[in-house]
Order: structure tokens, then sequence, then C-alpha cells
């Protein structure tokens, strides 16, 4: 997926809130837009190398958008949108997943959960499947979350119940980084997602997990990483 849009270069200082953070750009101190509402307190660190896209709305209360970070020499996406875009670009393309449908949706209801996409046939749903960003690794294992998630959880036991209904059902997890060799729950941060994940997986949800390509300008689905639970 290519990342469009001027792109400069900035020193992280901290992190405002949820959404906003004091970066350095040509030494002068500017608040800049943080598209994910996460800690990321592996990555957003003072003096961190980051990566900001100009925004094209000139009258944005926040000029620029923090989607990039740097940790050492891997450039890891940051942008918490990306990952279901970036899995519905791929899965129109017909050469991800071994299944024969007509049309690709996005953000489809089902029960009280909403999915990130849905696979059909002839206008008739199919496969739902939900898409996760994940932007921690830690000695080559790619966790997630990266913070308590009530939302994950409840993702899960709706895709075990489709599965019970007899739809097909998945989960996709988006490493936003290439450095990343296997996937699993992070269990010392919200034990009650991982128990979702494997209830979910015994149910017959299948579990996906790949790594990704990142650059400046582009950020592509690199590698499927074995999913360990």
């Amino acid at each position: 997926m290519k990342i469009d849009g001027e792109k400069v270069n900035g020193v992280f200082e901290k992190r405002l809130n949820r959404f906003v953070a004091s970066v350095k750009i040509n030494e002068k101190s500017e608040n800049v837009h943080v598209p994910n509402s996460g800690r990321l307190k592996e990555l957003l660190t003072p003096g961190a190398r980051v990566i900001l896209q100009k925004a094209l709305n000139p009258h944005r209360k926040y000029p620029y958008d923090l989607i990039m970070v740097y940790k050492g020499n891997t450039l890891i996406s940051i942008d918490s949108t990306l990952p279901s875009r970036l899995l519905a670009s791929e899965l129109s393309k017909k050469k991800l997943l071994k299944l024969d449908y007509d049309c690709v949706k996005t953000e489809v209801f089902y029960g009280n959960s909403r999915f990130d996409v849905a696979l059909g046939n002839d206008g008739e749903i199919f496969y739902y499947m939900e898409v996760k960003g994940v932007t921690l690794v830690e000695e080559g294992k790619a966790l997630f979350p990266d913070a308590p998630t009530r939302r994950g959880a409840k993702h899960l036991i709706e895709l075990a119940k489709a599965k019970k209904e007899g739809f097909g059902a998945g989960i996709f997890f988006v490493v936003q980084r290439d450095d990343a060799e296997i996937f699993s729950p992070n269990d010392s941060m919200d034990e009650n997602f991982g128990k979702a994940l494997r209830v979910a997986a015994n149910a017959g949800v299948e579990l996906f997990a790949y790594s990704c390509r990142v650059t400046q300008d582009e950020v592509v689905l690199l590698r499927p990483l074995p999913v360990e639970l």
C-alpha cells in the first residue's frame, strides 16, 4: 500500500494525550496527531526518530500525522487505520487466502460487533474477519495487545459465534514491521484476550499473522508468521 503525501523527519519529545504528541521538526517543537490510541511506550520514547505525514487539509488543527517510528534501524508503522485498509486491498487481489469469493466488504456488522472485513459471493457474506495491527515485538516475537483490550476479546467471542452458526471466521494480525519471526498473544498484558484467542481457535476461527515491509512511501505484507498459542 502506497503512503502518499509529503513526509518529514522528526524527533519524538513526549505524548501529550492518546492522540497528540510533541515532536521536534527542524529544531522547533510541534504538536502532531498520533493515529493510534495504544500506549506504544516501547516505541514512542524521547529522542526516537519519527516519520510525519503532512495533512492534506491546511486548516486542520494539527498539520502532521505521526505515522512511523524507528526502533534502532527498524522502521515501524504505527497508523492503526492502516492494517484493515491494507488487508482489504490485498484480499481484493485474491492472492492471499485460498477462498473463493467475488466481493470484499469493510466495516460489516454481525451480532453485537462490527468486523473490519467480510467476504462474499453473489452479495451473500460467508466469511467474517477481524484485523488487528501489531507494533510490539520482543526478541523476534510479535505480541498483541500492548494494552488491555475488552473490545478485542469481544470480537473473538463474536467470531466464534459466527463460526458456530456456519460462517467462516478469522482474525488477521498485521505486524507493522519486518523483524518478527513468530506471533503470540501478549498474556502478560491481557490474559483475557489470550484466553479468548485460544477458545476462538479451538472453535475453528482461523488465525493469520503477517509481517510487513515498511518504508516511508509504502507498507506491504511481507511473509506469514507462525502463531504460537
